[in-house]
């Protein structure tokens, strides 16, 4: 293990994966306050400061232990998720979409950021690779997180957006899993079924999207 490549890349990724966590998480909050739960504010979730946000195990420990384990190969960690009381939201059913939708949007919204500062740094020659492969981190980092909670299982965003939609009955089964979901998503990443099925091809439509919406600076700057 070269320590000096994991202190570079730990400096490179902390700021991107902290914006990511943060603002996905207060998202979540703003919304549910928006939709009538003040939850997330009583308990001062509602907030920019990393530090109610990140997970002793799932977001430092994990991470380092499964880079260190898989040299870097497999990674996976989470946030504090935000307290909601779905019961709470004034039409819990459809305003529970809105609320899950909110962290995943965050995170395309700061991937698409991203993108515009590698393109500015490109285009203003810059040529300082911490900061080009900080922000190619910031876009890899944030398309992660908007595809991956999207993946229609609950507790994640993806699982919850579906139980929106879902008639009652079928919600209804969908919710049931939620005690297991985590597990059920941890032994899916390991055999590589999120990645291959959900992730790739999620991530893929990502930067072409991005592409797209770049595009006319990217021109502008050439």
């Amino acid at each position: 293990m070269d320590f000096s490549n994991l202190i570079q890349t730990v400096l490179i990724y902390a700021l991107p994966v902290l914006f990511a966590i943060t603002v996905h998480e207060a998202a979540h909050g703003y919304a549910a306050r928006h939709f009538g739960d003040t939850t997330a504010q009583m308990m001062g979730r509602i907030t920019l400061n990393p530090l109610k946000h990140i997970d002793p195990v799932g977001t430092v420990l994990m991470p380092l232990l499964l880079y260190f384990a898989t040299s870097g190969a497999f990674l996976f960690g989470y946030a504090k998720p935000v307290p909601v009381n779905f019961g709470q939201l004034r039409n819990p059913k459809r305003d529970m979409i809105w609320v899950a939708l909110a962290g995943p949007a965050t995170n395309f919204f700061q991937a698409i950021l991203w993108a515009v500062v590698l393109v500015a740094l490109i285009g203003f020659g810059v040529d300082e690779r911490f900061f080009t492969e900080m922000a190619r981190a910031g876009i890899l980092v944030n398309l992660v997180m908007w595809a991956f909670n999207l993946f229609p299982l609950p507790p994640l965003d993806g699982g919850r957006i579906l139980v929106g939609l879902l008639p009652w009955r079928q919600a209804h089964w969908v919710s049931r899993i939620e005690p297991y979901g985590f597990f059920i998503v941890l032994a899916l990443v390991v055999a590589g079924v999120v990645g291959t099925v959900w992730l790739r091809p999620l991530m893929s439509l990502g930067y072409s999207i991005i592409n797209l919406l770049i595009s006319p600076l990217t021109a502008l700057l050439r």
